[in-house]
């Protein structure tokens, strides 16, 4: 079976080699997975256990299970009860769970009780996607570490290099990062590389996205710097192809747990659609934003395609006096991070978010998930619906269809198993203020022209096409002009 997602020469290696029997080596090459003859342990869940399991039976310290009392644990979750152990035990773990079940937990807790016991150096390394997400795994690694001296470190873009460069230097106990930030740190500091070389363990959280070709370069500089016997563990929501390989390629000494068959995110979730025409899109949109009290909504997430879509609506609520957030990559890390803050804090009812905020961000009040932009992949819509639907509570997503989306929404059913509802909506009611908003979309325009956004939207994505090119990972000619010489 061939993985085309994965990329060319040099390999690297995922899994500790002092096992036996790892190969995990993420090239394309053809894998006939049956023939593997050392397939790893693989649990599902157990629901009678389970719900006698207590964090002292897992094996955790008193400490640890004082922790937990304080910030409300009660009782561990399927994934920590599967994952906790198994940690302890040494093994490399890949557990795939549902949002909001306690994954960060399930692989951070066995990693700071054994910090604990041999306190030094970078002792973890966390791996994750976003920018947003980073900053919130540090936070529950100090929270979960409280009673610990533990120190932790953030390095992500948009901050300070030489800044975060000394932070590592001073050898933080848990260095949580994004790929293309710390692969920067390291390939132009020297003496950053030396820091990792007794490093235990290796997550990657949200694994399906870490492992997602784009980064496959950065991930060969990461591995480079770790030692060969440390421990490693995926974590994630999806089980991807990649993952499904990583799996069978690696050695009767991982442990594997997923607690939950197919896609259960979404069965406590009402979903419905509104069907509009793609000119008045916005309009729609702020109609029914503007009814979030009537229908008892106190929070939302809207959901867009592009940064250019979540600058111009972000723009639109301020000019039209709406109380709203907006979170996508073009902003500055620190207003990012002030907006994100802002909507947890229930300061802003409404948040607009490319799918930065798709991903893993513990958000427990989100009433209503919009999808203004139909994603083109249909695990993208459950990652974002399930910022409501957390840990199978209930909640509402709604998508804004126009006639370009059907094929996409019929894709979605097909996935989730269930037909979305129409939204009822007075057509007239939602057109009533059109001439006022489309003013102040001329008004927006023009802000986004003066202020130089469109300008450098179009500078970064060429940046980040030819940096594609140069990894070879996209395909492209040079259209010739007309009248040019052959």
């Amino acid at each position: 079976m061939e993985n085309e997602t994965l990329a060319d020469p040099p390999a690297f290696r995922l899994f500790s080699s002092s096992k036996t029997s790892v190969s995990s080596n993420l090239t394309p090459v053809a894998v006939d997975l049956p023939s593997i003859p050392t397939p790893v342990t693989s649990e599902r869940r157990n629901p009678i256990a389970e719900a006698h399991t207590t964090f002292a039976g897992l094996g955790l310290s008193k400490w640890a299970t004082e922790v937990c009392k304080e910030l409300g644990l009660k009782r561990p979750t399927p994934v920590q009860t599967h994952c906790i152990p198994r940690i302890l035990a040494g093994e490399d773990v890949m557990g795939i769970a549902q949002t909001g079940s306690g994954k960060t937990a399930a692989f951070a807790l066995p990693i700071l009780q054994k910090l604990e016991k041999d306190p030094f150096g970078v002792f973890a390394l966390v791996i994750t996607p976003t920018r947003e997400l980073a900053s919130q795994l540090a936070e529950q690694f100090r929270a979960l570490g409280s009673s610990l001296p533990v120190k932790c470190a953030v390095i992500v873009g948009g901050m300070d290099t030489t800044t975060q460069a000394k932070a590592l230097m001073d050898r933080p106990h848990v260095v949580v990062a994004t790929p293309g930030r710390i692969t920067s740190l390291l390939q132009n500091d020297p003496d950053l590389p030396d820091i990792f070389a007794r490093t235990k363990y290796l997550v990657l959280d949200e694994a399906d996205k870490v492992l997602d070709v784009g980064f496959q370069d950065e991930l060969r500089v990461i591995f480079r710097c770790l030692p060969k016997d440390r421990q490693t563990l995926l974590f994630s929501a999806t089980k991807t192809s990649d993952l499904e390989t990583l799996l069978q390629l690696s050695s009767n000494a991982s442990y594997f747990y997923e607690a939950y068959d197919g896609i259960k995110t979404v069965d406590s979730l009402k979903q419905q659609y509104i069907f509009v025409n793609k000119t008045v899109k916005y309009v729609y949109l702020l109609h029914i934003l503007s009814k979030l009290e009537d229908m008892g909504i106190r929070s939302v997430i809207v959901f867009v395609a592009t940064c250019r879509t979540c600058q111009f609506l972000s723009l639109l609520l301020e000019e039209l006096g709406v109380n709203a957030v907006g979170l996508h990559s073009h902003k500055p890390q620190l207003l990012r991070l002030a907006s994100l803050n802002r909507f947890k804090s229930g300061k802003s009812p409404i948040l607009l978010a490319t799918d930065v905020a798709s991903r893993g961000l513990d958000i427990q009040t989100v009433d209503l998930v919009i999808n203004y932009d139909i994603p083109r992949d249909p695990f993208d819509y459950v990652h974002r619906v399930g910022r409501t639907a957390r840990a199978g509570r209930g909640g509402f997503a709604l998508s804004v269809v126009t006639e370009n989306d059907i094929n996409l929404i019929h894709e979605i059913e097909a996935k989730i198993g269930k037909q979305m509802e129409e939204f009822d909506c007075n057509e007239k009611e939602a057109l009533d203020d059109i001439t006022k908003i489309f003013k102040a979309r001329r008004i927006v325009t023009m802000k986004m022209n003066d202020d130089g956004f469109e300008e450098n939207v179009k500078t970064r994505k060429k940046q980040k096409f030819e940096a594609l090119a140069d990894k070879g990972l996209l395909k492209y000619k040079k259209k010739k002009r007309k009248g040019k010489e052959k």
